[in-house]
């Protein structure tokens, strides 16, 4: 039977095209209590370490169903803005955290990480393992994911990659990143729960898009110039991140990997291209756009070089991409974005 989780009208998670043998213990519902005499504490629970562009959409979608959900974020600001959505954070330092936190988390039964490493510290919950450790194991934690990059994969000629390929992180960030999943895959086997590391391609998503870049008509960050020059650029719609989340809780396993990417690495230059005549199309209009800079190759390939494949996501998790590739997620973008000009 196809297991649907209807977290809002506009994103179906339709886990599995193919029968599943999911046990009624192992199957996932953040809206209802496990059993009809169970108290609040026994519905499903899920904490977001990190409620970025992600981590913050994922939340919203779980409360659209009436589900348990909390988080942390970094300012005051932020927290009264989750407030009025109906989510209450809890205010957390990455470079400074603050251990009480803990017995927070420990009452949660799901635990999303998307904290990005610190630069000369790495995974600021992972500082303190045993910590940590201890504190989870006397809690209901029964599912555990982190959020990586494929990045961790270093540069392999434009070839396409695997969860099999051994990773070769070029940069320091990537190596922090890759540090931090096996210390999360090491911590969720110490507990016994089902663990499992995502690795993101590059995100967009309302909000977050080339059509949002050439609108607002400012200059490229950082790492969008580091990103220009390349020739692939595997990328991931926010939508079906959601989706691969929702299916790797249906799925329970040991020190799973996936690569959580779209169907078209396609280069950064040819997407913008797209985003610009899809605005010239729906409004009528013509930006004013200025030529993007490019670095060097040579500095290009410190981020490394491959097209990422998804197939064990498709395999093993049973997800059917909503947007696989950047010209449907853009299109999805537009059509409910309101009139810029």
């Amino acid at each position: 039977m196809e297991v649907v989780f209807q977290l809002s009208p506009e994103i179906p998670f339709r886990v599995n095209p193919k029968p599943l043998t999911v046990s009624n213990r192992s199957r996932i519902d953040f809206c209802r209590p496990l059993s009809a005499t169970s108290d609040s504490r026994s519905r499903n629970r899920m904490f977001v370490l990190g409620m970025g562009f992600v981590g913050g959409f994922f939340a919203e979608k779980l409360k659209e169903a009436d589900g348990v959900v909390s988080g942390t974020c970094r300012s005051d600001s932020k927290k009264e803005e989750w407030e009025k959505k109906g989510i209450d954070l809890h205010l957390f330092s990455a470079d400074s955290p603050e251990w009480s936190l803990l017995e927070t988390v420990k009452d949660y039964t799901h635990l999303l990480v998307s904290i990005p490493p610190l630069a000369d510290i790495g995974d600021p919950m992972l500082r303190n393992v045993d910590l940590v450790r201890g504190k989870l194991s006397s809690g209901n934690l029964q599912w555990l994911c982190y959020l990586s990059s494929t990045s961790v994969y270093g540069d392999y000629g434009g070839a396409w990659v695997t969860e099999d390929h051994p990773p070769n992180p070029r940069t320091q960030s990537a190596k922090l990143r890759l540090a931090a999943e096996e210390g999360w895959l090491s911590l969720g086997s110490d507990l016994g729960v089902s663990t499992h590391v995502l690795r993101l391609g590059g995100i967009y998503g309302p909000g977050r898009s080339a059509i949002d870049t050439l609108l607002k008509q400012q200059h490229l960050s950082e790492s969008q110039l580091r990103r220009a020059s390349r020739r692939f650029t595997s990328r991931v719609h926010v939508e079906d991140i959601c989706q691969a989340l929702q299916a790797s809780i249906e799925k329970p396993s040991s020190r799973e990997i996936y690569n959580i990417v779209d169907d078209d690495p396609a280069p950064r230059e040819e997407v913008f291209q797209y985003a610009l005549e899809l605005i010239e199309k729906r409004w009528k209009r013509k930006i004013e756009t200025k030529p993007f800079l490019y670095e060097s190759r040579e500095q290009s390939s410190l981020r490394g070089e491959k097209r990422v494949s998804n197939e064990h996501m498709k395999n093993k998790l049973g997800v059917k991409l909503l947007h696989p590739s950047y010209k449907s997620g853009l299109q999805s973008i537009g059509e409910k974005m309101d009139n810029p000009f």
